[in-house]
């Protein structure tokens, strides 16, 4: 189902109401945000340069560190009155960053879930449970919100607790999950644990993940752990642009929708800030131009994906961002060598013998960064034959895959942390 007839719309249409929306923005931001007119008259650029999209690339970027400069509502382009929600981030790696949203901007946030929703298969005769925090985090009050506009029954769980959700689940028939991946796989194991089959006992059918990568292979993973026929698509958003919804993928699950009417996206060279051309891999910049309370202006997410601009099998005419490959900030430089932790899970899931949870640890003896995967086994088995030929071939296909040697140490079953929320699978100790 597609939820707006904006989703269909020609490319001639999209950019014509994009540019409008730009240009509004533009001048709002240079009257109302001194912040905003700072830096533009530090690049030369005024409202009047504004003429076409191609002219976007004009303005300067924005960043996390601005908004944690002007902590905390230095970037607003309304007064503090005028908000009628405030989120923020947790802060665990400096001041938190705060947003706020207008009653437009909850109708807008509201609208842009509710298509993101219908496109990975929601209606109106679900019962959503929704296993993200409830709280400062923008993700469960977004989808919330969005699902209940479809007709969804709302069943507002949180985090935590796993055995009564599935027990939620079980008595109230749930039939779509709103969770991160690594929670909903915790859930399927929590499940088997209380001796009910994810599969044949409940009737989940749709899981709507995000907050992490949803890597192809974790895909299959969802599969194996909820069954074959459940519809898994992956949803992107970030408070600081708005939440969940600024993109999702539909049944297809060929790349995420971007609601084109309220977000700009480019893709830039992180190192030069080059823009890129269609179809090549770099960092998103997501510019919002229907935002009223804080309407960012080139904003660097430090998310790695591509563009891709044909229409769509479903129909849908907005352009769609390649499932992310990682971000920029969360890839570790090796000796030499960047890796991200996608391309290490890609490998681990690809072993039926090992189960979905790991770690990586990087530490550095003398002058030299060694890394090491721990990852469980899906199975306990005590052959130490078994499990040495099992940890060569993981550690050689990590060879090929990043080009560099790891140790590999495989941990029994229900070993590792189990994640409520986005998973912390990396500990970098080199200082």
């Amino acid at each position: 189902m597609i939820w707006s007839k904006e989703e269909t719309l020609s490319r001639k249409e999209i950019e014509q109401i994009q540019l409008e929306r730009l240009i509004e923005t533009v001048n709002r931001v240079y009257e109302k945000v001194p912040a905003y007119r700072k830096k533009m008259d530090e690049k030369g650029v005024k409202p009047s340069d504004i003429k076409t999209l191609k002219d976007l690339a004009k303005l300067p970027f924005v960043t996390k560190q601005d908004m944690r400069d002007n902590y905390p509502f230095g970037l607003f382009a309304v007064p503090k009155d005028k908000l009628v929600r405030i989120h923020a981030s947790s802060g665990t790696t400096g001041k938190p960053t705060v947003v706020g949203y207008t009653q437009n901007d909850l109708d807008t946030w509201t609208e842009c879930v509710s298509r993101i929703a219908c496109m990975g298969g929601a209606t109106e005769k679900d019962v959503a449970q929704i296993c993200f925090g409830y709280g400062m985090f923008t993700g469960a009050l977004g989808l919330h919100y969005g699902l209940e506009k479809i007709g969804a029954t709302i069943v507002p769980s949180s985090t935590g607790n796993s055995e009564k959700q599935i027990m939620y689940m079980k008595d109230f028939e749930t039939s779509l999950l709103v969770a991160t991946p690594s929670y909903a796989l915790r859930l399927a194991e929590v499940a088997r644990e209380m001796g009910v089959d994810p599969r044949k006992d409940l009737k989940v059918k749709i899981g709507l993940v995000g907050s992490e990568l949803l890597t192809d292979a974790m895909r299959e993973e969802m599969h194996k752990a909820w069954g074959e026929d459940m519809l898994v698509t992956s949803n992107y958003g970030m408070s600081e642009l708005m939440g969940p919804g600024v993109s999702g993928e539909c049944e297809f699950t060929c790349g995420m929708h971007i609601n084109e009417d309220f977000f700009i996206p480019e893709i830039i060279d992180p190192v030069t800030e080059e823009v890129l051309p269609a179809g090549e891999k770099g960092e998103l910049v997501i510019t919002c131009i229907k935002k009223e309370g804080l309407p960012l202006i080139r904003y660097r997410t430090k998310d790695i994906t591509r563009l891709f601009y044909e229409k769509c099998k479903c129909g849908r005419t907005f352009c769609r961002m390649e499932n992310l490959m990682g971000r920029s900030d969360d890839m570790l430089k090796i000796r030499g060598v960047n890796v991200f932790p996608s391309q290490i899970e890609e490998v681990i899931l690809s072993f039926d013998e090992l189960g979905p949870h790991y770690e990586i640890i990087v530490s550095r003896e003398g002058y030299t960064d060694k890394l090491e995967i721990r990852v469980e086994l899906a199975k306990s088995t005590d052959s130490f034959t078994v499990l040495e030929k099992l940890a060569n071939a993981v550690r050689g296909k990590l060879k090929v895959m990043l080009g560099l040697d790891a140790k590999v140490k495989l941990e029994s079953p229900n070993t590792l942390q189990r994640f409520e929320g986005k998973a912390k699978r990396i500990k970098d100790l080199r200082g």
